[in-house]
C-alpha cells in the first residue's frame, strides 16, 4: 500500500510534466512521417477495413444483436486502438529511456504514464471521428455518452497499472517484450471486438467477463450504440473489474518501487 501511495503521489506531484512529455512523445513518433499526425488515424481506418472485409463481409455477417455488423465492431474496436498500443508501448516504456533519464532527476513512474497519455490524443481524434460517423446512421448522441469518459478513465488507469507490472519485467527480462507482443495479438481475436460471443453460449459468456478488457470495450459499446447503462446492469463485472484495477495497482507499485534503483543495472 505504501508503494502505491508513493508511485500515485509522484502522478500527482507531475503532472505538468507528464502533460508536456505526453506532447513531446507524441510530436516525436510522428516527425519523420509527410503525414505526420494523420497515420493515427490513416493506421486504424485500414485495420477497420481489412477487419470488416474478412470478419463481416467474407463471413456473411451483416448484423450482430440487432446492429449492423460495421457499427458493431467500431464501438468496440476504437477503444482498443487505445488499449494495444499503451501496452505494447508502456511495457518497453523504461527500458527504452533508461539511459536518457538516468541523470535527470525526476521519478521513473512518470514515465508509463506519459507514454499512455501519448496515446490518448489519438484515440481522442480517433473517438470524434466515430462519432459523428455514427450521427448520420441513426446512432444519435444520447445520455449513455455519459458512460464514456468513465471508462476511458478506466481504462488509464488500468493501462497504467499494468504498465508498472509489466515495464518492469521488461527492464529486466528484454524477452518479455517479444512475448507481449505475441499475447497482444491472440488477444485481439480472443477479446469480442470482431465477433459476438452470444454464438457461444452462457459458459462461454462467464469465461470472457474474467477478461478486463471485455468490461471497458462492452461498456463503449453500450455508451455508443444507446443499448443502456451498462455499470449498472452489470455491477458484478463493475466491481471485478476494479478489484483487478486495485490489485494490479498494487502489485506494479510494488515491483516498480522495489526494483527501479537496480533498473540502471540493466542497461
Amino acid at each position: 500500500m505504501r508503494s502505491m501511495i508513493q508511485v500515485l503521489k509522484e502522478q500527482r506531484d507531475n503532472f505538468h510534466l507528464i502533460h508536456r512529455l505526453s506532447l513531446y512523445e507524441l510530436k516525436s513518433a510522428n516527425s519523420n512521417n509527410y503525414l505526420g499526425i494523420l497515420w493515427e488515424l490513416i493506421n486504424p481506418a485500414i485495420q477497420i477495413a481489412i477487419y470488416w472485409f474478412v470478419f463481416g463481409f467474407v463471413q456473411q455477417r451483416p448484423e450482430i444483436e440487432g446492429t449492423p455488423y460495421i457499427f458493431w465492431m467500431l464501438s468496440g474496436i476504437v477503444l482498443w486502438f487505445f488499449i494495444y498500443p499503451s501496452i505494447t508501448q508502456g511495457s518497453r516504456s523504461i527500458y527504452a529511456r533508461l539511459r536518457m533519464v538516468s541523470r535527470m532527476n525526476f521519478p521513473l513512474s512518470v514515465i508509463p504514464s506519459y507514454v499512455i497519455l501519448s496515446m490518448l490524443y489519438p484515440q481522442m481524434l480517433l473517438m470524434g471521428i466515430v462519432i459523428i460517423l455514427f450521427q448520420f446512421f441513426g446512432y444519435p448522441i444520447s445520455v449513455y455518452y455519459l458512460q464514456i469518459p468513465y471508462f476511458l478513465f478506466g481504462s488509464i488507469i488500468f493501462l497504467f497499472a499494468l504498465a508498472l507490472i509489466t515495464s518492469t519485467i521488461s527492464t529486466i527480462v528484454r524477452d518479455f517484450q517479444m512475448l507481449l507482443q505475441s499475447i497482444m495479438r491472440v488477444l485481439l481475436y480472443i477479446t469480442p471486438i470482431l465477433w459476438s460471443p452470444d454464438r457461444f453460449g452462457e459458459k462461454f459468456i462467464f469465461v470472457m467477463h474474467i477478461n478486463p478488457f471485455y468490461y471497458l470495450i462492452e461498456g463503449y459499446r453500450y455508451a455508443l450504440l444507446g443499448k443502456g447503462w451498462y455499470i449498472f446492469e452489470h455491477p458484478e463485472i463493475t466491481i471485478y473489474f476494479w478489484v483487478i484495477v486495485l490489485l494490479f495497482l498494487l502489485v506494479g507499485s510494488y515491483m516498480h518501487v522495489r526494483f527501479r534503483r537496480h533498473f540502471i543495472d540493466f542497461i
